[in-house]
């Protein structure tokens, strides 16, 4: 963490300095309606911006208390760093190590332990697989609102009545609340940009005149937080259970040490029946827990909370309000993030991560045309990114939960999930999203530059050590946030930063390319070289790599680094980087690899940026 820069100050350093100017209340930027994990994630992003105002609003009365999603993936734990938080939430939370899958033992019938794997492939992400409490993840955003530098908090008991574009060249929505906490009175709030992150019954989204796509399966299924005493021996490990006759059951440890989490199977609904037609009870769903786990014995000394529901796949037609035949013509305004725009069964645990990627994918989008550094063409990405992320998720869900509900009529069949389960471990941990080429993500034209970091997908992080002070450190930890871009120049053979070196003659022409007064304003350049770092001269770095910034003009430290040469570790063999040559990787700030270049050909990057709707500043 890097602060001091324009004086020294104390306290708390995650606190930003406040923004000097009244809170935003009737005309803002951008207005976010709910304030689940898809809306907190676009607030906190937006909240790193003093020049962007933001309202984020919900019809419920205050902040989350108790969550229903808990599964955090390896992908979102990666996100959270970059929000400054990952370490509270692994400290908390409970890792996911390994899945115990149990099926009917072939001669007795009773269920028994088949097979006990690791949860996620080794070197898939630096970070773990965590249950976490969603409310908690919602008080970790609070938090980081809370101290950025427009000291952003929800307004609470605002219900949305109508959604409307307007002529108003300034603010072109305009938002009608009903104020649940003084009946018969209503609040009016115009808007830039408004986003509905209000869930699978979203009034954003009828306003737009979208609706949910897709079908029910028609199974039906009871989840329950439990405190118990049993003697079934995994119950601290994540297990996929299939018994010969009673049904399914997934069991997910909580945090803390003695919750756990079952989703248990049970009948299929008839006809037009609902799951509130059930008449469904706690006791139900613990005595058909208990009837999966047989011959095991169950005693739940207390249910923490419990609900029922019916496994559904539906994805919305589209995620923002410009019509296909008018993409181009029209700028959105009005967007829909999360539930609000997909929505499918539990099983896989990627509800809440894939509606907080939604956020973080359109948060930095929203921003950078605010504050004009991109044309507002950047904004149609958002759907057609998302969009097809979702529908990658809705297909991938209904395999799940058929396989994870099919009655095993031999071994055979009863291993087909657990093959599946491991087929798919890349997916469920969140890395395997990957962006088609577009004008923000290159073709796979210079691919064999880096291998392990394949264009459109995640940057793939890897340990390095920063030269200024020798600290180990994962290089993606540096891509935090704040809405910028950034080019990782990964240096050839032989290559030491030196005057004449390839790395030299680079910062030379990116300096005719990035603005000297704002090195970082867009695009933060970082240097990896493949020396250890004691070979390396911080006194012989260009000084594009040591730039001057703030009212004193003081030293950036942080952007040059070393490959740390121990075993394992080396990010030049972790992500088969071309030795030889080197290479360029363009990060997108949403963590996305949007471009791989041979080292220094400034011609390649000008034309990709040329191409892409952002407004780099320059000098001639």
């Amino acid at each position: 963490m890097q602060y001091h820069l324009n004086g020294y100050r104390t306290g708390d350093p995650a606190i930003s300095p406040a923004v000097d100017r009244p809170a935003a209340r009737d005309a803002v930027d951008v207005l976010i309606v709910g304030c689940g994990p898809a809306g907190l994630t676009l607030a906190a992003q937006l909240s790193c911006f003093a020049d962007i105002t933001t309202r984020i609003v919900d019809r419920k009365a205050g902040p989350l208390e108790v969550g229903q999603a808990d599964g955090i993936a390896c992908r979102s734990m990666e996100m959270f760093e970059a929000f400054g938080f990952a370490e509270k939430v692994a400290k908390e939370a409970y890792w996911v190590n390994e899945v115990a899958f149990w099926r009917p033992d072939a001669g007795t019938g009773q269920i028994a332990r088949a097979d006990r794997i690791l949860d996620t492939e080794e070197g898939l992400s630096e970070f773990p697989h965590v249950i976490l409490n969603q409310a908690r993840v919602h008080d970790f955003y609070l938090e980081h609102m809370r101290n950025g530098p427009a000291r952003l908090s929800p307004d609470y008991n605002l219900a949305l009545v109508s959604l409307t574009r307007t002529t108003d060249a300034d603010h072109p929505v305009e938002a009608v609340f009903d104020r649940l906490d003084a009946p018969g009175t209503q609040e009016t709030v115009r808007a830039r940009f408004v986003i509905g992150c209000d869930g699978a019954r979203s009034t954003v989204r009828a306003q737009m005149g979208h609706r949910l796509k897709g079908e029910a399966a028609r199974q039906l299924w009871g989840v329950m937080d439990i405190l118990a005493v049993t003697d079934f021996p995994d119950i601290r490990l994540k297990c996929a259970i299939q018994s010969a006759d009673q049904g399914s059951l997934l069991i997910i440890p909580r945090e803390g040490g003695y919750m756990v989490r079952m989703y248990i199977e049970l009948d299929s609904l008839r006809g037009d029946e609902r799951p509130a037609d059930r008449n469904l009870t706690a006791d139900a769903l613990v005595a058909k827990a208990r009837a999966i786990l047989s011959p095991h014995r169950l005693e739940v000394r207390e249910v923490a909370w419990w609900s029922a529901y019916e496994i559904g796949q539906r994805v919305c037609d589209g995620f923002d309000d410009v019509p296909d035949g008018a993409r181009g013509a029209r700028v959105p305004r009005i967007f829909i993030a999360g539930d609000a725009c997909h929505t499918h069964s539990p099983k896989a645990g990627q509800g809440m991560n894939v509606s907080m990627a939604d956020a973080f994918n359109l948060g930095w989008k929203l921003a950078a045309v605010l504050r004009g550094q991109a044309h507002p063409a950047l904004l149609d990405s958002y759907s057609n990114e998302r969009r097809a992320k979702a529908q990658e998720l809705i297909d991938f869900d209904r395999d799940m939960a058929r396989l994870f509900s099919e009655k095993p009529k031999s071994a055979a069949e009863a291993a087909r999930f657990q093959a599946y389960f491991r087929k798919h471990g890349r997916y469920t941990a969140g890395v395997e999203t990957r962006y088609a080429p577009s004008a923000l993500t290159a073709d796979d034209t210079h691919q064999g530059l880096a291998p392990g970091l394949p264009i459109g997908m995640r940057f793939h992080s890897a340990p390095v050590i920063r030269l200024a002070d020798a600290r180990p450190m994962e290089l993606a930890h540096v891509a935090k946030a704040d809405g910028r871009w950034r080019l990782f120049t990964f240096a050839g053979r032989g290559d030491d930063g030196a005057r004449g070196s390839a790395t030299a003659r680079l910062c030379e022409a990116l300096s005719n390319l990035i603005e000297p007064a704002a090195p970082d304003a867009l695009l933060d350049l970082r240097a990896v070289f493949q020396q250890p770092h004691r070979d390396l001269g911080i006194e012989r770095m260009p000084p594009l790599l040591l730039p001057r910034k703030g009212r004193y003009g003081l030293i950036d430290y942080e952007k040059i680094f070393a490959a740390d040469p121990r075993d394992g570790r080396n990010i030049y063999t972790l992500r088969q980087i071309d030795r030889e040559n080197g290479a360029m990787v363009l990060v997108r700030p949403d963590q996305h690899v949007a471009a791989l270049l041979p080292f220094g050909d400034m011609p390649a990057l000008r034309a990709f940026l040329d191409r892409s709707p952002l407004i780099l500043p320059r000098r001639a």
